[in-house]
């Protein structure tokens, strides 16, 4: 494989064009505005000090845009990905709260995603991003939603909240604002820059909201010295750009991080995938899967050397670098420029930002990651499927986080083994006017041959549902008159495993001994070869394989007494 291929970074930049540099100039520019805010939010929502969200925005920038493959595309922290990393370290520093230990643990969380981002790309594994389903990451993104919301009204009052589990939290928030916590000017601020956000976000999205937000919490808190009326601010950042860390964590902690870190690949090549699926076909890109872990597994080992913590593509960014213009991945380095001469020319330009106001960035973010909308969909569309997705969002709310990803990923799975276990199957009649075989349930007036039976199972015929075909079979070999010929409608049927070719072989024999024929039709041909291979026409006539249904219900018409 060329070099090329695992480092786009470097035909990214030979075939760059400089009329690209203007727009790609100031879409850097404007998404610098919305990467400052929003990383020091979401580090605090991982449980970090707001600094260490700078450092990582600035360095997956930079590993992306050197082994990523879109042209588009921004990472950085994610709002579904910090409450997962706080579930994670939070448990292990709960005891003596020591921030650079914190910091560790998060680093070297972002280098176990990072180097197995990296393995499944090698590896071509990004079929794991099929593990969640629609209906169950739906569930999931609102229970995640939910859960953000809930931990952050607190710090959106003035007050903070001791507690595990959003129903505690949620308990505690309540008690808190009737006994009073709240800060009247914290309050204040924090509503007032979200209601900033939202407004203009629903009907002025183009207009910077979280800039404006942002700049307005910081003259409040300077114009009317708000840190007097009680309103925590960030403070001065540490000057500098991080120094090249090698984070070390306790043997005894690397088990927790290590299943954190599946969890978070999971959610993380999910996001990946789907987002530069809907960003490639805007800019006309093919999607590069493997590449994009690539990319991503990059992103994430460079800001776990540097102090930083596990990303993800963030869908709301994207779409603001594109709006602005962006044509490469420059944008992004710039963006990562700005941020670090910042942090080395001015690190107190932000010291009077309220944190209510980084609460109201990360609450304005749990709105947009909400979709009540889908749930109602699946309501009005397919109850068991919705029944999945709340399941999904009871596992997240109420068992927590990572649970919940457990949770989602189980549903999963179990409804794919659902589907193969109970699948559709059903019995086949002439309709008049309408050409070949069809479902009865559709057609109830459909006619049926006597002494016939044509019969469809819509699945691979396999261990765990060879029990249920045997039942439905001697079902309908029990029909008074018993029929002739049982034909199966063989096409839907895309394997038979050897537990099923056991029980066809028993099925053939009990049947024979009744006078009846199993008989089938439009088999495809791998499914065939495999009906020689474990020898089945021994029992089963060779005879009684037809490649149409019109071809079998002939056969039986001729040998029909």
């Amino acid at each position: 494989m060329a070099t090329t291929d695992w480092i786009p970074g470097v035909r990214a930049a030979a075939t760059y064009k400089p009329a690209w540099l203007p727009r790609d100039l100031v879409a850097g520019i404007v998404l610098t505005t919305l990467l400052v805010p929003q990383g020091m939010a979401y580090a605090e929502l991982a449980g970090l000090p707001a600094i260490t969200g700078l450092y990582t925005t600035i360095l997956c920038l930079v590993g992306y845009a050197i082994f990523g493959p879109s042209r588009v595309l921004v990472l950085g922290p994610d709002s579904s990905l910090g409450p997962m990393i706080a579930a994670v370290i939070l448990p292990i520093v709960a005891a003596d709260g020591d921030p650079a230990k914190a910091v560790a643990l998060a680093s070297m969380l972002g280098l176990m995603v990072g180097v197995l981002m990296t393995a499944a790309a090698i590896f071509k594994l990004g079929f794991v991003a099929d593990l969640l389903s629609h209906p169950t990451q739906l569930g999931y993104v609102n229970g995640l939603a939910l859960t953000i919301l809930i931990g952050q009204l607190p710090k959106l009052f003035g007050f903070s909240v001791d507690g595990e589990g959003l129903i505690e939290e949620a308990v505690g928030f309540v008690r808190g604002v009737a006994s009073g916590e709240t800060v009247a000017a914290a309050f204040a601020v924090g509503a007032g820059g979200l209601l900033v956000i939202l407004v203009l976000g629903r009907w002025l999205p183009k207009i910077p909201g979280i800039l404006i937000a942002v700049l307005g919490g910081i003259a409040a808190v300077t114009l009317f010295s708000l840190p007097d009326k009680g309103v925590d601010v960030v403070g001065t950042l540490p000057q500098g750009f991080p120094p090249f860390t090698v984070p070390t964590v306790e043997w005894a902690d690397l088990g927790l991080l290590a299943a954190g870190a599946l969890g978070i690949t999971l959610v993380s090549v999910t996001d990946t995938i789907s987002t530069a699926s809907a960003f490639a076909e805007r800019t006309g890109q093919e999607v590069r899967g493997n590449q994009e872990m690539a990319g991503i597994g990059a992103a994430n080992i460079a800001a776990g050397f540097f102090q930083g913590f596990p990303v993800s593509t963030s869908a709301s960014r994207t779409a603001v670098a594109v709006q602005a213009g962006a044509r490469s991945q420059l944008t992004g380095l710039i963006g990562a420029g700005a941020i670090t001469l910042m942090l080395v020319l001015a690190p107190g330009l932000l010291r009077n930002l309220p944190q209510p106001m980084l609460a109201a960035v990360v609450i304005a973010a749990s709105v947009s990651l909400a979709d009540l909308g889908g749930m109602r969909r699946l309501w009005r569309q397919r109850r068991v499927e919705f029944s999945l997705a709340l399941a999904a969002f009871l596992g997240v709310a109420l068992l927590g986080v990572l649970p919940g990803i457990l949770v989602a990923v189980c549903l999963s799975v179990l409804n794919v083994f659902r589907r193969v276990w109970w699948p559709y199957r059903t019995v086949l009649g002439r309709a008049d006017g309408v050409a070949g075989y069809h479902d009865l349930r559709s057609y109830p007036d459909a006619e049926l041959i006597p002494g016939l039976v044509l019969y469809r199972f819509d699945a691979p015929l396999i261990f765990a549902n060879a029990r249920t075909f045997r039942e439905e079979i001697r079902h309908l070999s029990h029909a008074d008159p018993a029929p002739k010929w049982i034909i199966i409608a063989a096409e839907p049927i895309t394997d038979i495993d050897t537990t099923a070719a056991d029980m066809l072989e028993d099925l053939d024999e009990e049947l024979n001994r009744k006078g009846i024929s199993l008989v089938f039709a439009e088999m495809k041909d791998p499914v065939r070869r495999k009906i020689d291979q474990y020898k089945l026409t021994r029992t089963i006539d060779p005879a009684h394989f037809f490649p149409t249904i019109e071809d079998a219900v002939a056969a039986y018409r001729i040998a029909a007494p």
